[in-house]
């Protein structure tokens, strides 16, 4: 249940703290008042998308907050408190588009808002009857009724796998003039890239050995010198050499002092890697073999690579890839008769299956069916419409995502008159009633404590208005409702019952809500039912209208 509502800067509403009661709680007010303003914060705060312009004008942040009480135990344990404390959630909407929101004081996303939102509060907008006339809708009322997901999630499970068994089917199956063109360009494709005997890491080798090749007279120079200068040659000593005197030269004093046997111990050192240096350049200056026909057939190995890449890839590897690729669809469509037929055999298996779900499921729905008429024309007799008859009609249609049926709501306004769609017959009184009668139906599947009615009484007045009061009063006592009106008879009938006006202050409007005492209930009724003229008539009618529903709701005790 709702316990206390408190905004900040939304909209025309400066600040106001509301607090709810339990059973039926309504807020009437003049046109622009606000009134609407109070759910969009409500919606606000329970994680439903806003803009930035709900922010009252000259303010940098909004902030709502609302506090609820008796939370569900599953709820409550998923917020981490006991059944038993209250639950604050709160959503602060900054100019930038920025939301910091919280549940219980911990930081909080606005998808976590939204996820409890759900299982807290319904909100009933004065359009929804427009979505009886949506009849893509109305299959999505029975399974909510129903509560056919489960069933419903196995036969789209089942659904999913034929479909995907039918993609397979389709991609393979083409006639023989485009497989005999395919199969063609496919062994073309093949054999040119096999002809070409591509071999992985085969590109980076021979870029390096051009790369040598190109330079070749710089590389034996330069390490053909470099040799010279440590190994010298016949006609003179290289570094080797004079290491080697000069290490003789003060091996004959390493031992008279210790620092002369240091100074001898890192000569042997220095001639040790020279040596090592020595023997690699000499290992690479007779390694040096090629011919002169070499740099062309790199070159023109290197050719064939280029023009290859362009057909086929960006590199020696993705080639590769591709003709792996060219073989496995090859031999598919080779063998494609004989995949095709133990793909036809599973499919058929899977339709099978798909369809023995489709119709557990179209079963569940015809059984729910029936129960939701019966439940939503007793609602409707309620709600002064006993002569109106309400039908689910089903029609079998091929396997879709929401299995075999397609579903329609039939009424008929008079008497004597045949079952119709909805959306040809219905009236705007008519469809707030049905609506009305479909939201209670639903609600008592859920656990949901609060309910809220944002003008859904548009188009309905008279006798009908009196019966929607006492419908609403009938389901304020199993839950909590919140209901935005214009209506005297739902006003009167409210347990609670406050007012929503606006105002100027300091050259700015402001929105102030107020709980009605018992003398302020009556003349706001006699302003709901003559205007801005109250006269004692008006006044007298109100008292009346206050005495009935008081009769009434004890009744409902």
């Amino acid at each position: 249940m709702l316990n206390l509502l408190h905004i900040e800067n939304i909209a025309i509403i400066e600040q106001a703290d509301i607090v709810f009661e339990p059973g039926f709680n309504a807020l009437t007010g003049e046109t622009g008042a606000g009134k609407s303003i109070v759910i969009d914060s409500l919606s606000a705060v329970l994680g439903q998308r806003t803009s930035r312009d709900l922010i009252r004008t000259g303010s940098d942040k909004a902030f709502v907050s609302a506090c609820f009480s008796n939370v569900p135990a599953a709820i409550a344990q998923e917020s981490g408190i006991d059944s038993g404390d209250e639950l604050l959630l709160q959503r602060e909407i900054h100019g930038d588009g920025r939301n910091i929101c919280r549940i219980n004081g911990r930081p909080a996303t606005v998808a976590q808002l939204r996820a409890l939102g759900t299982s807290l509060l319904n909100i009933h907008g004065q359009h929804d009857g427009q979505q009886l006339l949506d009849e893509e809708q109305h299959i999505l009322y029975l399974d909510s009724f129903g509560r056919v997901q489960p069933l419903l999630d196995t036969y789209r499970e089942a659904y999913h796998q034929l479909s995907d068994l039918r993609r397979q089917i389709q991609a393979l199956q083409m006639d023989e003039a485009e497989k005999a063109r395919r199969l063609d360009t496919l062994r073309y494709q093949i054999s040119e890239l096999e002809r070409a005997e591509l071999r992985r890491g085969e590109e980076e080798e021979l870029l390096a050995r051009r790369n040598f090749l190109r330079n070749s007279e710089k590389f034996i120079s330069a390490v053909s010198e470099a040799d010279f200068c440590l190994s010298g040659d016949d006609n003179g000593s290289g570094a080797l050499s004079l290491l080697s005197q000069a290490q003789g030269a003060i091996s004959a004093i390493r031992n008279l002092d210790d620092s002369y046997g240091a100074l001898y111990e890192r000569l042997s050192a220095a001639y040790s890697e020279i040596y090592d240096l020595a023997d690699t350049l000499r290992d690479r200056r007779d390694s040096f073999d090629f011919s002169p026909n070499e740099l062309d057939e790199v070159e023109s190995r290197l050719d064939q690579l280029y023009r290859l890449k362009k057909k086929y890839g960006p590199s020696v590897e993705d080639m590769l890839d591709y003709l792996d690729r060219c073989r496995a669809e090859m031999n598919q469509i080779t063998d494609a008769d004989d995949t095709l037929i133990d793909l036809e055999r599973r499919r058929a298996k899977a339709e099978k299956n798909a369809r023995t779900h489709a119709e557990k499921l179209s079963q569940a729905r015809r059984e729910a069916a029936e129960s939701l008429s019966a439940q939503i024309l007793t609602e409707l007799s309620q709600l002064d419409m006993g002569k109106i008859q309400f039908a689910v009609d089903f029609t079998e249609t091929e396997l879709t995502e929401n299995g075999m049926d397609a579903v329609q709501f039939l009424m008929s306004a008079n008497a004597g008159e045949a079952l119709k769609p909805i959306h040809k017959i219905a009236s705007g009184g008519e469809l707030a009633r049905i609506m009305l009668a479909m939201k209670n139906v639903l609600s008592e599947q859920d656990q949901v404590g609060t309910m809220v009615f944002d003008e859904v009484d548009t188009g309905v007045s008279g006798r009908a208005a009196q019966k929607v009061a006492e419908k609403m009063a009938r389901i304020s006592r199993r839950k909590q409702v919140l209901c935005v009106t214009h209506l005297p008879q739902l006003a009167a009938m409210a347990d609670t019952h406050f007012s929503v006006e606006k105002g100027e202050r300091d050259g700015r409007t402001y929105t102030r809500v107020t709980r009605l005492d018992r003398q302020q209930r009556r003349s706001e009724l006699a302003r709901l039912t003559g205007g801005s003229l109250v006269t004692e008539t008006m006044l007298s009618g109100a008292e009346e209208l206050l005495r009935q529903a008081e009769e009434y709701r004890s009744s409902l005790v």
